[in-house]
């Protein structure tokens, strides 16, 4: 049975496409077997060989030789076996090689659906395998679907996968809404039991700022200015402490930039996001000071051991050091390591476990 076409074809798609031919030659047999099986009505188990050396296509309907009485169409009785082949045993494949009435007209019509499905899967594994590639990057999106229950389907620009942002990774506050573009930070690609692959996005993780920081700023890009840390109270606030190994930089204003410039473009694409830039510090006292900003310290006592220290400030400034909701604090407790407890000078002054109080701040 000849089908030069088919197997010249072939020889085309694993090379624009990269497949491994013999992965399409076994995906083809089973399904001209099936498609044969169908066309003809066949009962009989069938098995397809395809030779591309001689361009040929074999079909083979078989019998498995069962002991008693055979309980499917795919199977044949001893007895029956050795009417045909008088040394039958059990196990024995009995058949016959076949010859579909239409080879060419069923051969075409597999092959392209298997065809397309494979280049389908090739291409997808492919973007899967690009995307992991990708993860920790910031990339562009529209917005394809808003589901009821809050999750949001990114169409990824320039990639034609699908990105998922699950309610935890979306800005508090913030409203999407199909067709728009936004940036996404891909946090990673996640296959589940079913073996289906997502690419799983967020807008409210660290990361999304800490990227847009490298993009925005040159000298972050380049490693003249490293980020120490970064925390992040997405839609609220987020903290960043930062220096630089060469003494000459200036890693604060190298993040704010010119009259700001470079700081207000990462706040506008967060939408109005507080944004505190810190210079970091390996003395723990001065840098949970520097933590605390926009506030006002005036003393520290640490126990390093423990990782606590005690922070007291203005009695005016109690409520700028804690923050709403307790977040200022909470973020330079993250941003540092140190659980913080913040109290007003007035209520240090009259406990008598504040003596020993160390780390006077510039800021006094």
């Amino acid at each position: 049975m000849q089908n030069e076409e088919l197997f010249l074809a072939l020889d085309q798609i694993e090379a624009a496409y990269k497949l491994d031919k013999s992965m399409l030659i076994a995906s083809l047999e089973a399904g001209l077997a099936s498609a044969f099986k169908k066309e003809s009505g066949e009962s009989r188990a069938v098995v397809v060989r395809m030779y591309p050396e001689t361009f040929s296509i074999e079909f083979f309907a078989y019998q498995t030789v069962v002991e008693g009485e055979p309980q499917e169409d795919s199977e044949l009785s001893l007895e029956e076996a050795r009417e045909i082949k008088e040394d039958a045993q059990i196990g024995d494949l009995i058949g016959e090689v076949v010859s579909p009435d239409d080879l060419s007209r069923i051969a075409a019509q597999t092959a392209k659906q298997v065809i397309t499905q494979r280049i389908n899967e090739a291409k997808r594994e492919q973007a899967m395998s690009e995307m992991s590639d990708r993860e920790g990057e910031l990339m562009q999106a529209i917005v394809r679907r808003v589901e009821a229950n809050g999750t949001v389907y990114v169409e990824i620009s320039g990639t034609q996968m699908e990105g998922v942002l699950g309610t935890g990774d979306q800005v508090r506050g913030e409203r999407l809404f199909v067709g728009d573009h936004v940036k996404v930070y891909v946090k990673k690609v996640r296959t589940d039991m079913k073996g289906t692959s997502r690419v799983m996005v967020s807008r409210s993780c660290a990361g999304f700022v800490k990227k847009l920081f490298e993009i925005e700023v040159p000298e972050i890009r380049t490693g003249l200015v490293k980020i120490k840390n970064i925390v992040r109270e997405a839609g609220l606030r987020t903290k960043m402490s930062v220096y630089s190994e060469d003494p000459n930089v200036d890693s604060i204003g190298s993040c704010i930039g010119p009259k700001g410039s470079r700081v207000n473009a990462i706040v506008n694409e967060l939408g109005g996001e507080k944004v505190d830039v810190i210079l970091y510090s390996t003395n723990p006292s001065e840098y949970i000071v520097r933590a605390l900003s926009p506030a006002k310290v005036i003393m520290v006592q640490l126990n390093e051991t423990a990782e606590q220290a005690r922070v007291i400030v203005p009695d005016d400034k109690l409520s700028l050091a804690i923050g709403k909701g307790g977040q200022n604090a909470k973020l330079a407790a993250k941003l540092t390591g140190y659980k913080i407890d913040v109290k007003p000078y007035s209520v240090a002054v009259a406990d008598d476990d504040t003596l020993g109080l160390v780390g006077l701040s510039d800021e006094e």
